[in-house]
């Protein structure tokens, strides 16, 4: 890996015709897959000696055991099944619901975890927007199964689930998530078609009507960040956001769970401007990973999107803020790139267990600020 901070030093290695998989952006590292080390005028690290072998290993070489593992990258037929599960064995608690199909015609479920009641306010959450993030939606999933098997043992959970829902979606980009598992480990977008050009796919988080295109995002369809043929234009892109418009009234933070580079970002990606509650946001995120780290002690960085890790329009986390939901943020879980990607299911517990810490400690202000 060849690490590249400025995007005057981007342009440089794409006239070496060197072969790049990587968000185009100014701050964010890129990995350079094939080049001429005679070329190279800066220092080089070598991260990955063999990605294919670490991509081989991701999987570990126990034995699957019966039943449903969440220490363990489930495939797409495993989780839409185990959504239907978990809501059957825990009616009392966990209903599923049906948000919409994707471009390739697969139901997209939602869960809606709490304790039953009227006029309960809600967070909603999200994971495996970018189909490579495999550590995202094993967030997820943990975080129902936590939540079933902690309620009414453990009072935080109890607490939270008595007076708020969380609507969790447990993988976003279906078709994607699905390629990455049967075709191609490293794909990243959706799987629609685009008019007049092969490329396949839009970057689910650059589709997203917040200064839609304007910045850290490509009208090149071939792009990894492509944003699209126009706002919403996925399907899946407007099942979240018709959701959550319909649902605006009572859903009072959002949080999309991504990886890797262990980050807690918030409002504003698409600006440097800064938001109106830009304290508040400031000092949750810093409790967040304060008690993040007292498990492993992995050490997050957080702050504005656009400062933190790259200006980027059109995501999710933007595009909920400006509609009202004043507490938006988005997690990068594990790694910093050592593994990236490809992180190990070795790593999947306590990666779970520590980000479950930072969400129950939003949660918990949420709800401090509401009653």
């Amino acid at each position: 890996q060849n690490k590249v901070r400025f995007s005057n030093q981007i342009n440089p290695l794409h006239k070496l015709e060197w072969e790049i998989q990587s968000e185009q952006t100014s701050t964010k590292e890129i990995e350079i897959t094939h080049f001429d080390q005679s070329l190279i005028l800066f220092q080089c690290r070598i991260l990955i000696d063999n990605l294919q072998a670490a991509l081989d290993k991701q999987l570990d070489n126990h034995a699957r055991t019966a039943g449903y593992n969440y220490e363990k990258y489930n495939s797409w037929e495993k989780i839409t099944a185990w959504t239907a599960d978990i809501a059957n064995k825990n009616p009392s608690l966990v209903s599923r619901l049906q948000i919409g199909t994707t471009f390739e015609g697969r139901p997209i479920p939602l869960l809606k975890i709490g304790n039953p009641g009227k006029n309960k306010k809600a967070i909603f959450i999200d994971c495996g927007f970018h189909a490579r993030e495999w550590i995202s939606p094993a967030f997820c999933q943990w975080f129902v199964r936590e939540a079933v098997r902690t309620y009414g043992k453990e009072t935080i959970m109890t607490r939270l689930l008595n007076n708020l829902d969380f609507y969790v979606l447990p993988v976003m980009n279906i078709d994607g998530y699905v390629y990455s598992w049967t075709k191609s480990r490293m794909w990243r977008k959706t799987r629609s078609v685009n008019a007049g050009t092969t490329c396949i796919g839009t970057d689910p988080n650059r589709n997203f009507d917040a200064a839609w295109c304007s910045v850290g995002a490509s009208t090149n369809p071939c792009s990894e960040t492509y944003c699209g043929s126009k706002p919403e234009s996925e399907k899946e892109t407007k099942a979240l956001t018709d959701f959550i418009r319909r649902n605006r009234s009572t859903i009072k933070a959002y949080l999309t769970i991504h990886s890797y580079s262990q980050m807690l970002l918030y409002p504003y990606s698409y600006t440097y401007k800064l938001t109106p509650n830009n304290v508040k946001l400031n000092s949750i995120a810093k409790g967040a990973i304060r008690e993040l780290a007292t498990l492993y002690g992995t050490e997050y960085t957080y702050g504005p999107g656009a400062s933190t890790i790259y200006p980027a329009a059109g995501g999710s986390d933007d595009w909920a803020y400006d509609q009202g939901i004043q507490y938006s943020f988005t997690f990068e879980l594990r790694d910093k790139g050592r593994y990236g990607f490809a992180l190990p299911e070795s790593q999947i517990k306590p990666t779970c267990e520590e980000t479950m810490i930072a969400v129950k400690y939003i949660a918990e202000y949420i709800l401090n600020y509401l009653y």
